[in-house]
């Protein structure tokens, strides 16, 4: 039946059309976005999925940079800290062999107290020098807190998030504090590390027991600031460590987010082209059935 109200075989291939141009939109929007999800309207579920593991990688992202700062921190005291212990020609290690250089009888004891003094002066020099961004966990004021927490890991189970961090006390790595209670600071018999003077000793039994007293100090302070270093070395590689895990960590959210939401660009191209022929097809399908009607004219000639 022919019939000039109802054109049956136009609307279809109008049907046709326009569920073809859809598929071409959301196909040419894949393309252009690189996902085949990009809003919640794609798909609500893997849109919220994706949306919630974006955020906990910006989070890892803030861990990433606060590790990097902890690490530049923990060198920079790591480094005092090794410096002061020092060698052969300098810190704990040359002050220990002048004073028992200084147990010699008739050695001219004040010409060693002037390099006692230099040595003296150049620990405390370094342990003040150990700032990074304010930071100084070697020589202390009242304010510096008492124990420090490095940020060093974050993760998401369901809806509650957990930060991890490296706990340090201070006061396990302090050489000078205001209340002179440091590793060189401290006064322990007669004078700290910081203090000694054997200018006025003698090669008299009582200056001779003093010596052996300060040697035993200054052998006391080598090992507890050895031990101090040898920590923040464990805490070094540590953050070294969180540091590659937290790096692959992001990477992997990253892998999972895109095996998600990300388009197959070989698919979409495929479906472009094929859409693009069937767009045409469905142009021409729709401007036959439209002339279909002029058929009818020739009845009435």
């Amino acid at each position: 039946m022919s019939s000039l109200l109802t054109n049956s075989t136009a609307m279809t291939a109008l049907q046709t059309l326009r569920s073809v141009s859809s598929q071409l939109s959301t196909t040419q929007n894949r393309i252009s976005t690189g996902q085949r999800v990009s809003t919640a309207s794609d798909n609500a579920a893997y849109w919220s999925i994706a949306t919630s593991m974006r955020a906990d990688n910006a989070a890892l992202s803030a861990v990433s940079d606060s590790l990097g700062l902890s690490a530049a921190t923990v060198d920079t005291e790591y480094t005092a800290l090794t410096t002061v212990v020092g060698d052969s020609g300098s810190g704990l290690t040359k002050l220990q062999s002048l004073l028992v250089q200084a147990k010699t009888a008739g050695i001219d004891r004040t010409k060693i107290q002037a390099d006692i003094t230099q040595i003296q002066q150049q620990m405390k020099a370094t342990a003040g020098a150990a700032t990074f961004n304010g930071v100084n966990w070697l020589s202390t004021t009242a304010a510096t807190p008492a124990t420090v927490n490095l940020v060093s890991s974050f993760s998401r189970v369901g809806g509650t998030p957990t930060t991890g961090s490296i706990s340090l006390t201070v006061a396990n790595y302090s050489l000078y504090t205001a209340t002179q209670g440091g590793i060189l600071d401290k006064v322990s018999g007669a004078a700290s590390v910081d203090t000694i003077s054997i200018s006025a000793l003698t090669d008299s039994a009582a200056d001779q027991t003093t010596l052996d007293g300060y040697i035993s100090q200054v052998t006391a302070a080598i090992n507890s600031v050895a031990a101090a270093a040898a920590d923040l070395g464990a805490v070094k590689n540590r953050i070294s460590t969180n540091t590659d895990f937290v790096k692959s960590l992001m990477d992997s959210v990253d892998r999972g987010i895109g095996q998600l939401v990300d388009a197959d660009m070989n698919q979409e191209s495929t479906r472009l082209a094929a859409l693009q022929v069937q767009q045409q097809l469905g142009v021409q399908a729709l401007s036959i059935a439209n002339n279909s009607s002029q058929s009818i004219l020739s009845l009435f000639r």
